[in-house]
């Protein structure tokens, strides 16, 4: 079988269930079709110049297959970025991620502490003034409670989730689908193209026979051990991270991630 044919089969996998959630929600296949096009023209321009050289319209039409004219006013449109999204998912992850690390925050357990509303330190309020930067109390409060994270007692706030998963909104969920997927694919790519001294981590474990009875318990264990090496990890991500300490070192911070998926299906077919 050849790199292109592989490589087909490939795409029209992923595709499968993007095209599910896209038809779900009223994307029709034009829609699509001119957002590929945005990346094709946006990667080609910013990914594939000949070094030393300006990347133009021209080379990018060649490369791409797109006239010049398309090339030209699709690197005219607006990029597809919503920064409060981005922002208030980002805000919501660090601030649970301080209530779990931080131990102005902890009881005396080393757990989460039920934390009162307003106060200047071991508030809930203090809490959201160091991690989300200038997002309201009551508003950060609102994004947790929607995810199924908070919940609101007469003597203050209770942490229910150690992660944000943001059940209740689709909006969010459909943020997930951007990001996530396109870590793992961007993690793939660099794997395939980089040296083996420099491959990063990428692993799965499956088995196609497992007895159906037992895969209830199987949902239960991965979950439990994938939230404890997560928690682990994000404990010493946080004592990382760039501080006072490192300032006016040029340490410029960088953004990494590990993350974790559960697959189900039923087995394929015979033949």
């Amino acid at each position: 079988m050849h790199l292109t044919e592989t490589l087909s089969i490939a795409i029209v996998t992923l595709l499968r269930p993007l095209v599910r959630i896209l038809l779900r929600n009223g994307v029709a296949y034009g829609t699509f079709a001119e957002l590929a096009k945005k990346a094709y023209a946006d990667v080609a321009f910013a990914d594939f110049g000949d070094a030393g050289r300006k990347q133009t319209v021209s080379r990018v039409s060649a490369l791409t297959g797109l006239t010049r004219k398309e090339v030209k006013r699709l690197l005219e449109l607006p990029a597809l970025y919503d920064a409060e999204l981005d922002r208030r998912y980002n805000r919501a992850v660090r601030v649970i991620s301080g209530w779990l690390n931080d131990g102005e925050f902890l009881g005396a357990d080393g757990q989460p502490a039920r934390l009162p509303v307003d106060g200047e330190r071991g508030s809930f309020a203090a809490l959201v003034r160091r991690y989300s930067g200038d997002i309201p109390t009551q508003a950060m409060l609102a994004v947790l409670a929607r995810g199924d994270c908070v919940v609101r007692e007469d003597d203050g706030i209770r942490l229910t989730r150690h992660a944000y998963i943001p059940a209740g909104d689709p909006i969010d969920k459909v943020r997930i689908l951007g990001t996530d997927v396109g870590e793992l694919i961007t993690t793939i790519d660099h794997n395939l193209t980089t040296h083996a001294a420099d491959l990063r981590f990428q692993r799965k474990v499956s088995n196609a026979q497992v007895a159906a009875g037992s895969v209830p318990a199987f949902q239960a264990l991965s979950a439990e051990r994938a939230q404890s090496l997560l928690e682990e990890l994000d404990t010493w991500l946080t004592q990382h991270e760039v501080g006072a300490e490192t300032a006016g070192t040029h340490e410029a911070p960088r953004y990494v991630s590990l993350g974790i998926y559960y697959y189900e299906s039923e087995p394929p077919s015979e033949q």
